[in-house]
């Protein structure tokens, strides 16, 4: 039994088939906070910005510009303490292309409008999205809280903001 679950392995390693593809952002929704209904982002342009697939965890992490902001963290910054203010949290969810559209990976996301800053929290052991998003990426930081990459705060929180007044 040993054997052949040793063979399968092997075998699931070199295969030529893209079985272990990683597709493109095909879609962002946003929801929660004060939002009435989920912000949807599906621009190609503006997700191509926004890929999963980098940062701690993947092998584009041994690109220096990876390790410094990539998907929509500040990596450079390190780890930082949950936001001390009481602010509106949102559910941020990444839909990858892989054959057809499926969630990849979720995230949770805070914006201080005070200090202009954006927070990101990696779903942990026991919460919600921590078995989907091991299941798409083991990043090693799960369940800790970072600042966002301010490119990805130029977009979210204006189309948040936007989506609120309406």
């Amino acid at each position: 039994m040993r054997s052949a679950t040793f063979l399968a392995v092997i075998l699931l390693v070199h295969l030529d088939v893209p079985a272990f593809a990683k597709g493109p952002t095909a879609r962002i929704t946003i929801e929660g906070g004060a939002l009435s209904a989920p912000v949807v982002m599906t621009d190609s342009h503006v997700l191509s910005a926004f890929r999963v697939w980098e940062g701690p965890g993947t092998s584009s992490y041994g690109n220096p510009e990876s390790q410094i902001s990539s998907f929509i963290v500040n990596w450079s910054r390190g780890a930082t303490a949950a936001p001390a203010h009481e602010l509106p949290r949102y559910k941020v969810s990444f839909w990858a292309d892989e054959g057809r559209e499926k969630l990849v990976y979720v995230v949770y996301y805070e914006f201080d409008p005070a200090r202009k800053q954006g927070y990101v929290y990696l779903p942990g052991a026991g919460d919600d999205a921590y078995l989907l998003n091991t299941s798409s990426i083991l990043r090693d930081v799960e369940g800790k809280w970072f600042r966002s990459w301010s490119k990805w705060d130029r977009v979210a929180f204006p189309l948040v903001a936007a989506a609120i007044k309406n």
